[in-house]
């Protein structure tokens, strides 16, 4: 029993120490190995292969990888085709998108072009304002200065009414005074 357990113990070391190893390419006994483990692989697969030739074997090995291939090529036509489907798929949806897109491009156009002209129109009435404002302004100046200068001449004839006023009261009091002398040398 120590035997075995020895040996086994050898086994479990030498498949440690193959795995541990990094790959590289298979040596000529591995390589024969593979080819009998294949032969008896077939050979239980189809029992009439052991009396037949190494010629039939290969060509039971070539109808073997024509039937992968076959295989291989039904998944790749059915991959391609789920994939030309779902590009059709991807292309309906952006296309779809697309048309989405340019509506909503169009109504934010529509909509660009209406604000637009209410600014355009704000900036035309507040254009309008200012230059009313503006004129009404100017007027109010002319008026201003219109009243300014009537004040003015109206200050000057109350000057000129004031003096003719003081010389009238002079002249009054000159006249009456002569008045006086002119009675009093009569008498």
């Amino acid at each position: 029993m120590s035997s075995l357990y020895s040996r086994s113990k050898d086994y479990t070391r030498s498949r440690k120490a193959q795995s541990d190893s990094p790959p590289s390419s298979p040596s000529p006994i591995a390589k024969t190995l593979r080819h009998e483990r294949l032969s008896r692989l077939e050979a239980a697969t189809n029992p009439s292969t052991s009396d037949s030739s190494y010629g039939e074997r290969a060509s039971g090995r070539s109808s073997a990888y024509s039937r992968r291939e076959n295989r291989l090529a039904a998944l790749s036509s059915r991959a391609e085709e789920e994939s030309n489907r779902d590009y059709k798929k991807l292309y309906e949806s952006a296309l779809s998108e697309n048309q989405k897109l340019k509506s909503k491009l169009q109504e934010a156009q529509l909509e660009l072009a209406d604000i637009k002209a209410k600014l355009e129109k704000a900036s035309q009435q507040k254009q309008e304002k200012t230059s009313d404002r503006s004129s009404m302004l100017e007027m109010e100046k002319r008026e201003k200065r219109a009243l300014e200068r009537k004040l003015s001449e109206m200050e000057e004839e109350m000057k000129i009414l004031t003096e003719l006023k003081s010389d009238n009261q002079r002249l009054k009091d000159e006249n009456g005074a002569l008045i006086r002398v002119i009675s009093k040398l009569s008498k």
